[in-house]
């Protein structure tokens, strides 16, 4: 049985018009001034309209026909005249224009740019490279159709409103034969707006596609070449390339539907006028006022007509589309799971492949949750190549310092990029505080600093609190005299000093990084080789430094001092992985004793022997491992990452 109470009204539907008018209110509102001051200076184009008619009509009925050409050529004389007004109007309406125009391109630009960064740390993808696409190519087809639209608009409002004023005043009966055709072809133009709307749409979908698929090529060539994946790359873009050429084609279409529309609206008031002309004539109208009325249809109503079509059926439908990107938000990221989710959420074993990484001592009272988590986390550049790294897993409680060694081509560097989520595994997973990887996350999470520093030309100041733009000066005090950062702040004479980065040495860039990510105190901080150029003694005072943090701290070892600092190392050769302790690997990993400067004689389980030191052994075994000298600060590997097996030749990654 239905209900007798009344049934509540359907929801309209949101369309692009709808958003785009709602964003549009208040952006106008705010800028009343500027369109009064618009609309005050084409007061003086419908000035010349109404003048230009019925100028004519006077000059005919009142002059040249009653014999009186005088009288005549004052009239035309007016109508003339009154054009010069309309030049004058011109530069005002032109001066008045860019209040409009000039503020909404900046807003667009704003917001694309802010878009661009929420989407860089909330999700992953093409977000940069559509974004690139918004800043440039949509917001300038924005800022030119928002301009001719307002152009087009006023002078079709001040233009009609003259034409209009001007058949009222020589004979109201003339509406009867002009309104009706230019009612049926705006009817029959604006129905043709919203499939343009749609088609309109669907190229500029298409456009930002290949606009995003286009920029992921250019980064990844040499990947590309690599894995052997071209021809399904140029597929891909091939497809890409002919969805934006339907796209385009189907907009080409419809647009040739306007041309009816712009026939009713622009020929047949005309004709239709001619062809009542007779009985208009024994109706009373005079000559004049035929011609009149001609010259508005033909001189002013009917151009003022096509161009307001043409614009809303090409920019003003570009420009609805254009401004609907801008004004629909993005997703907003996930979020994250209540707390007592993710506490109940056991953690993944921590073991490797080959053999299993041992994780600190449990403690008696429940510990909390891990700051990093590696999972069977495999990664190789490309699907054909060797793994990097193959299933491995691994523990990093907070507050623990852990070293990675190994020699060069180990994979040390691809382990910290996807540790810090600068690079995703091929397999497995990695967690940040018991929860997937999100590039949202990574600000408040971890800090990775490569070999190579990022200084920015600056004060000293600004390049410290890059990741603390609230520290004060104390805490900037405390971290340079931990990291080791006053010869450089004398050097320079104070915070505020310019720093330019070319003329800092190698050393003096990485303290630089190092006292910024000192300031920011993450809760995982992430050294790859960033203490290369210091000598031993500045190295041991940073790492010591940052290791006092209550963050945990991982360092890609360039020493083997480094290590020994460390509560745990992870020797990495390739694939093969062991952790534990410096006194247990001595014990467990014949490449750590060969790192450390010590070897043992392949018969040494037959002789019964242990670990035989020999100085001359240890230097062949630096030579073979391509490491210098022995002992406590033996240099481990090239100290450049570059040279791991199929790694990619690209810039450092961020230190963010």
């Amino acid at each position: 049985m239905k209900a007798n109470g009344p049934t509540a009204p359907r929801p309209r539907r949101d369309t692009a018009l709808r958003r785009v008018a709602r964003e549009a209110r208040p952006f106008l509102r705010a800028r009343t001034g500027a369109v009064l001051r618009l609309a005050g200076w084409s007061l003086l184009e419908f000035a010349q309209t109404f003048l230009s008619g019925y100028g004519v009509a006077r000059a005919l009925d009142d002059g040249f026909l009653a014999s009186r050409p005088a009288t005549g050529l004052c009239w035309l004389a007016v109508a003339a005249v009154a054009v010069l007004p309309s030049v004058l109007a011109a530069r005002g309406v032109f001066g008045r224009l860019a209040d409009l125009v000039e503020p909404l391109r900046d807003g667009l630009v704003r917001r694309a740019v802010s878009r661009a960064l929420g989407g860089a740390l909330g999700r992953s993808g093409d977000v940069s490279t559509r974004s690139l696409s918004q800043v440039t190519h949509q917001s300038e087809i924005a800022r030119d159709g928002w301009a001719g639209l307002v152009l087009t608009l006023r002078s079709f409002a001040f233009t009609a409103a003259g034409a209009v004023t001007g058949l009222l005043a020589l004979a109201p009966a003339l509406l009867l034969i002009v309104l009706p055709p230019l009612a049926v072809g705006a009817a029959l133009f604006l129905a043709t707006l919203p499939p343009m709307a749609a088609r309109q749409r669907a190229y500029l979908a298409a456009d930002e596609a290949y606009a995003a698929h286009a920029g992921e090529l250019a980064a990844s060539v040499r990947d590309i070449a690599a894995a052997g994946t071209a021809g399904r790359t140029v597929a891909e873009s091939g497809a890409l390339a002919e969805a934006q050429l339907a796209a385009s084609r189907s907009l080409a279409r419809w647009s040739a539907v306007r041309v009816l529309a712009l026939a009713v609206c622009g020929r047949f008031p005309p004709l239709l006028l001619l062809l009542a002309a007779p009985w208009l004539l024994r109706n009373g109208l005079t000559a004049g006022a035929l011609v009149g009325a001609l010259t508005y249809l033909t001189q002013a109503l009917a151009p003022a007509v096509q161009a307001l079509m043409t614009m809303l059926g090409t920019a003003g439908g570009r420009l609805v589309v254009v401004l609907d990107r801008f004004t629909n938000a993005p997703p907003p990221p996930e979020d994250d799971p209540p707390q007592a989710v993710r506490d109940s959420a056991p953690p993944p074993a921590d073991r490797t492949a080959h053999p299993a990484v041992p994780a600190p001592a449990p403690s008696a009272r429940r510990a909390p949750a891990p700051v990093a988590e590696l999972h069977e986390v495999t990664f190789a550049y490309g699907p054909r190549a060797q793994p990097v790294l193959d299933r491995l897993s691994l523990t990093i409680a907070p507050g623990e310092h852990l070293a990675v060694v190994g020699p060069s081509g180990s994979g040390k560097s691809t382990l910290a990029a996807v540790l810090a989520g600068v690079e995703p595994p091929t397999g497995g997973a990695v967690r940040w505080r018991g929860r997937p990887v999100r590039a949202a996350d990574a600000t408040s999470v971890r800090v990775l600093l490569p070999q190579h520093a990022y200084v920015f030309s600056g004060s000293l100041r600004d390049n410290l609190r890059y990741l603390s733009p609230d520290a004060r000066d104390r805490e900037i005090a405390d971290a340079a005299e931990a990291i080791g950062l006053e010869p450089l702040l004398s050097r320079l004479g104070s915070l505020d000093a310019d720093v330019v980065p070319d003329r800092l040495s190698q050393g003096e860039r990485q303290l630089v990084a190092l006292g910024r990510a000192y300031l920011a105190a993450p809760p995982l901080l992430i050294l790859d080789e960033a203490t290369s150029r210091l000598d031993p003694a500045a190295e041991t005072r940073a790492e010591l430094a940052c290791a006092a943090l209550p963050g945990a701290l991982v360092v890609v070892a360039h020493r083997l001092s480094s290590a020994r600092r460390a509560g745990r190392t992870l020797v990495m050769d390739g694939p093969r992985t062991r952790c534990g302790t410096p006194a247990q690997l001595l014990r467990s990993s014949a490449l750590y004793r060969d790192l450390a400067g010590l070897w043992e004689p392949e018969d040494a389980d037959a002789r019964g022997g242990g670990l035989v030191p020999d100085a001359q052994d240890a230097a062949a075994v630096a030579g073979r491992l391509g490491t210098v000298g022995t002992g406590q600060d033996a240099s481990i590997g090239s100290g450049n990452e570059d040279e791991e097996r199929g790694v990619r030749s690209s810039p450092p990654p961020s230190p963010v």
